[in-house]
């Protein structure tokens, strides 16, 4: 699976942006997918998950404020971010979860940085 971000940028606070991601490959395997973010000097951690089912999963931090969804004829995964913090500054990857063979097996993109200015 092949996984390409876009959508990521310079906005100020209170703005907005969407992030895209485009799966090829094995998608038919994807059980679920998600975006993940690393800020510098810290730890990559969950944003959203989406499952095949459409259930979602949000960061505490993030809840009220983005939208993950995902367009399953285009095979692309999406982030809707309003109400943008300086706290949102960070890397923003896209993962997709694959299940093959009984095992599990995760996919990255190549991330895209999204910057907000106080």
């Amino acid at each position: 699976v092949q996984l390409v971000e876009s959508g990521g940028g310079l906005v100020q606070t209170g703005g907005s942006l969407r992030l895209s991601c485009a799966a090829s490959g094995s998608t038919f395997s994807i059980i679920a997918m998600g975006w993940y973010r690393q800020a510098p000097g810290k730890q990559r951690e969950l944003v959203a998950t989406i499952t095949k089912s459409n259930s979602t999963n949000y960061a505490d931090s993030v809840k009220g404020r983005f939208t993950i969804s995902r367009d399953n004829a285009k095979n692309t995964l999406y982030l809707q971010m309003n109400s943008l913090k300086p706290e949102d500054t960070a890397v923003y990857y896209c993962n997709a979860r694959l299940l093959a063979a009984g095992t599990f097996h995760d996919y990255w993109g190549q991330g895209t940085q999204v910057t907000v200015s106080s």
